[in-house]
C-alpha cells in the first residue's frame, strides 16, 4: 500500500474539489432566505440516505435485498452524491473491513493519518483500480458495470437539474445551496466516518479494530454514526443498537419494507457474553 505523504494525485481530480469547495462560498454572496435552508435540507437528505442505504449497506454488505429495479435506482441515487462508481465503493469498502485499522486498510487515521482517511485516499489516484472478483455478485449485473464505468452521470445529471431549477426560479441560491453546498456536506459527512469515527468515540463491543459509536455523527449521517455497533455486527440492516441510538437509514429502508421494496433486512447480531460485549450499556 502507498504512503500518504507521496500518494499520487492527478491534478484534475483535486482541482475538482477544490473547485466545489470554492463555489459553495458563493452561498454567502446570494440573499439569504428561509427556502434554501429546506433546498439545502432535502437534497443533502436525500443523497445521504442513497449513500448509506446504497453504496453502504446494500452494495458493500447486502443487509437487505432488492429487485433488479429497485437496485438500479438505488445505485442511481448513490452516485448522485459524487463518491464514484457502486462496485468501487463497495470492492473498497469490504477491503476496509477485512483489515479495518491493520496496514491494508484503506483509509485507516490510525495507519496514515487523518486526512488521508479522510478525503486523501480518495481523492489519490492509488485506489482507481479495484478488484472485480470482490464485488462478482454485483458486478454480474451489466447496468451497474456499466454505471460503475460511467460514475461521473448521476452526479453531473443531478447538477443539471439543479441548475435548471435555479434558472427557471430566477434564483442562484437555489442551485448554490440545493446542489454545491449540498455536494460538499455530503462528502464530509460521509468521510467523517472513515476519519472521525475511529477517533473520537466510545466503544461498546470489542471489535479488534478503533471503531467508534459518536452519536453526533449518527444524526448528520443517518445512523452510520453508531460505526462500533457495525464493525460488530457488519452484516445488519441496522446500526443503532439501542432502541435511543437514532438509526434514520434504517426507519426508511423499514418504510420501504412494507412497500416490499426493500425486503429481508438484517437483524443485529445478538451479543452474548464472551463474543465482543465490553458491557451492557
Amino acid at each position: 500500500m502507498g504512503n500518504p505523504s507521496n500518494g499520487k494525485y492527478r491534478p484534475g481530480v483535486v482541482g475538482v474539489f477544490l473547485l466545489i469547495h470554492i463555489v459553495a462560498l458563493g452561498v454567502f454572496l446570494v440573499p439569504f432566505r428561509v427556502g434554501l435552508l429546506w433546498w439545502l435540507l432535502a437534497t443533502y437528505s436525500l443523497r445521504m440516505f442513497g449513500v448509506t442505504a446504497g453504496y453502504h449497506r446494500y452494495f458493500s454488505h447486502r443487509s437487505y435485498k432488492m429487485g433488479r429495479t429497485a437496485q438500479f435506482l438505488m445505485a442511481i441515487l448513490a452516485q448522485t452524491s459524487g463518491q464514484k462508481g457502486i462496485l468501487w465503493w463497495a470492492a473498497q469498502h469490504r477491503i476496509h473491513h477485512r483489515h479495518s485499522d491493520r496496514e491494508a486498510d484503506v483509509h485507516s487515521p490510525v495507519q496514515r493519518g487523518f486526512w488521508w482517511s479522510h478525503a486523501g485516499w480518495v481523492l489519490s489516484n492509488e485506489f482507481d483500480a479495484y478488484d472485480s472478483r470482490s464485488v462478482a455478485d454485483f458486478g454480474k449485473f451489466p447496468e451497474l458495470r456499466w454505471l460503475d464505468k460511467y460514475h461521473w452521470v448521476p452526479g453531473l445529471s443531478f447538477s443539471i437539474v439543479m441548475g435548471l431549477i435555479s434558472f427557471a426560479a430566477h434564483d442562484a441560491g437555489i442551485f448554490l445551496w440545493g446542489y454545491v453546498l449540498s455536494t460538499v456536506l455530503v462528502y464530509h459527512c460521509t468521510f467523517a466516518i472513515n476519519s472521525f469515527a475511529h477517533i473520537f468515540g466510545s466503544q461498546r463491543f470489542d471489535t479488534a479494530d478503533d471503531s467508534r459509536n459518536n452519536w453526533w455523527l449518527a444524526l448528520i449521517t443517518f445512523g452510520e454514526g453508531w460505526h462500533n455497533n457495525h464493525h460488530f455486527s457488519i452484516s445488519s440492516c441496522r446500526q443503532g443498537y439501542r432502541w435511543w441510538e437514532i438509526d434514520i437509514t434504517f426507519y426508511l429502508l423499514k418504510v420501504l419494507s412494507w412497500f416490499g421494496i426493500a425486503r429481508d433486512l438484517r437483524p443485529f447480531r445478538v451479543p452474548r457474553p464472551g463474543n465482543g460485549a465490553r458491557r451492557a450499556a
